[in-house]
């Protein structure tokens, strides 16, 4: 069997995870640190008040925000339907999105869940991006920290 080596302009290159998904249609809402935290004082309670969902896969570490369920980005896409029929029984009205930097998993997830909803005709649930995902929550200061489980003040320096 004969073997050749590929030239540089000629080796395969492998295509991102979100590769095999279609570009999210809508631009979901965005969410603050501030505001998310505003709820969490207020006594409204992750899991019944609205859903908070950690992205991370790989990089899953240094603790995760309270209450937040981990479903990595990339096992997602394939699982919004049942994602939408738990948190409409349960009359969740706002799923929170992040990853690290809520700019690339938390974007498309978000967007994915909006295109979701609107195909459902659901005006009362809201997908919604949190804005500086775990990164920006985490070095937020002690008032975040304070709502973190598992956090590992080592990861974040």
């Amino acid at each position: 069997m004969a073997t050749r080596n590929l030239n540089i302009s000629e080796q395969v290159v492998e295509k991102p995870w979100h590769a095999a998904y279609p570009v999210p249609k809508t631009l979901a809402a965005v969410i603050t640190r501030e505001s998310l935290l505003s709820w969490m004082l207020e006594g409204k309670v992750a899991g019944k008040d609205f859903v908070l969902v950690d992205l991370r896969r790989m990089d899953f570490e240094g603790g995760t925000i309270r209450g937040s369920v981990n479903i990595p980005a990339q096992s997602l896409y394939s699982t919004i339907p049942s994602l939408y029929t738990l948190f409409s029984t349960a009359t969740i009205r706002n799923v929170i999105w992040y990853c690290g930097s809520s700019r690339g998993r938390g974007n498309r997830a978000a967007g994915w869940f909006a295109d979701y909803i609107k195909e459902q005709n659901n005006t009362e649930m809201e997908s919604r991006l949190l804005e500086e995902g775990i990164k920006g929550w985490a070095t937020g200061g002690e008032k975040y920290v304070r709502m973190m489980d598992e956090y590992d003040a080592a990861v974040w320096k």
